[in-house]
């Protein structure tokens, strides 16, 4: 008899532990901590015997249910590695709280939420995972009840979460109607032979949900606004649950990429989203502010990736994602220690506009060069491929502009130089490593045609002009409109706000 995916004992462990927590709800709930932080790691091991699982038998499946693959197989792993950290982190942070028995409950609630939803075989297993992680997280940043911020983070969090699930259901009823199947697999195999009417809907309606759960732009507000809640929330929300919308894409890869108005909305909404997070990111002084704005542009980065076919590379862009963000924000409170036990740093060298162009010609030739070598070594990369790889290293081409500033010192120059090579090196190396990992389980990214040459040349020349006016930001610092915009910017240009009046009008009209 086939043992069934020993991954799907990772949630069971969780939440045996965590029902422990409605005997022990308050203050110092005796071995509850322990227990929680012992079944997070239980889980960890559980993850990790399922790889080596499918390493001996390959995919493993409960029929209907839970399907172990190469990509579920990652996640799981993922999910209850950074899991544990933030469990762990959470025993010291959480000592003393008058809830703190129920906080460790909801924690490893969560946790088996999303473990849930990563191994799902079909639509109805993953979009009760998605609404079992909303109901958790909700409660989660509702921990403060007192605190009117923590309030309103959750109503927007579970406005816009709910609206991902509902149009995740729909998606689920539309394709059920046009291939009679929900089962991800089967939706895959029919996928091949063109999408119905219906189907095409359906797409459009998970590119929503996915757009909804990544918090991409303009309903990106309640992820910015979770600092209320304690840290290990914020680390595991932005590090964990902010992923659920790329898997929902990485899982329905092939019946996205079947429809081009998908994947060309993909790339305008995440390119938009990227853009827009990264200015904002740079205007906030708060660190954890800063690294949540951080997330909203990376996760609109990753929508890109989808939208340009780069499936395998979103995969490698959630994975390092999460480990950094989870980082971040349990270390986030030492950072001002931190930056203030620093010297302070001398003059910043500003390039001029001779300088600016040389620094994005050399970037450009060192990248033209690897991906030359990279192309004889490991073949020739796709149209995409090669286009993300500019994005990228444009933004290393900022570097570059300051070597090459005219007060710069040649140490600086080199430096500089070689920062750009490297970026060039791993951005084709770890594209290497994403196709063996799991490029054989994912589409390739389909042949440009028109509509995808158009996308590939919006892309780079909204980053392009992006990086651009960054490397020649210290040029026009000190004008009096850059102060306005920096104000506008600082404020996310007020996209809260309409939010805040459009829960504000629906509480209102609930009341009367």
């Amino acid at each position: 008899m086939d043992l069934p995916p020993l991954s799907l004992f990772a949630p069971l462990v969780l939440l045996a532990v965590a029902a422990l927590s409605i005997a022990r709800p308050g203050r110092r709930p005796r071995a509850l901590p322990r227990l929680a932080e012992g079944a997070a790691l239980a889980a960890l091991a559980v993850g990790v015997a399922g790889l080596g699982q499918l390493l001996i038998a390959g995919p493993v499946t409960l029929p209907g249910l839970i399907r172990l693959d190469a990509v579920s197989a990652t996640m799981v792993v993922l999910v209850s590695f950074v899991g544990w950290v933030v469990v762990r982190y959470a025993r010291s942070y959480l000592d003393g709280e008058a809830r703190e028995g129920a906080f460790h409950g909801l924690l490893l609630a969560a946790l088996a939420a999303v473990n849930l939803q990563v191994q799902a075989a079909n639509l109805a297993v993953l979009a009760a995972g998605f609404i079992a992680t909303g109901l958790v997280i909700k409660q989660l940043l509702m921990f403060y009840p007192d605190r009117a911020e923590a309030r309103r983070a959750a109503a927007k969090f579970t406005l816009v979460w709910g609206a991902g699930d509902a149009a995740l259901i729909l998606a689920a009823a539309l394709l059920w109607h046009a291939f009679g199947t929900i089962g991800i697999a089967d939706l895959t195999a029919a996928a091949g032979a063109g999408l119905p009417l219906a189907a095409k809907l359906a797409v459009a309606l998970l590119v929503i949900a996915a757009a909804l759960k990544t918090a991409a732009f303009p309903l990106h507000g309640w992820l910015t606004e979770v600092m209320e809640a304690p840290t290990p929330v914020s680390a595991l929300l932005h590090a964990g649950i902010i992923n659920g919308g790329g898997l929902l894409l990485i899982r329905l890869a092939e019946v996205v990429q079947a429809s081009p108005g998908a994947m060309a909305a993909l790339v305008m909404l995440g390119g938009l989203t990227a853009i827009f997070g990264a200015a904002v990111m740079l205007t906030q002084s708060a660190v954890k502010t800063a690294l949540a704005w951080s997330t909203v542009a990376q996760m609109g980065f990753m929508l890109l990736q989808c939208g340009l076919g780069l499936w395998a590379l979103a995969m490698l862009h959630i994975v390092a994602h999460s480990l950094y963000k989870a980082h971040a924000f349990l270390a986030s409170g030492g950072a001002v220690q931190a930056v203030l036990s620093v010297r302070r740093p001398g003059p910043v060298a500003a390039p001029g506009l001779a300088a600016v162009a040389r620094s994005f010609a050399l970037a450009l030739v060192l990248y033209a060069v690897v991906a030359t070598g990279f192309g004889l070594i490991a073949g020739p990369k796709s149209a995409q491929a090669l286009a993300l790889g500019t994005i990228l290293i444009l933004g290393v081409a900022y570097l570059v502009a300051q070597g090459l500033a005219d007060a710069a010192p040649r140490a600086l120059t080199r430096h500089t130089a070689r920062a750009s090579l490297a970026a060039a090196v791993a951005y084709f190396g770890f594209h290497v490593l994403a196709g063996v990992l799991w490029g054989t389980h994912l589409p390739a990214p389909p042949a440009p045609g028109p509509l995808e040459w158009g996308l590939i040349v919006l892309a780079l020349g909204s980053f392009g002009l992006v990086a651009v006016a960054q490397a020649l930001f210290p040029l026009w610092a000190h004008h009096p409109s850059t102060a306005g915009l920096r104000v506008h910017l600082a404020n996310g240009l007020y996209l809260n706000a309409v939010l805040d009046r459009l829960i504000g009008g629906l509480k209102t009209a609930k009341s009367n």
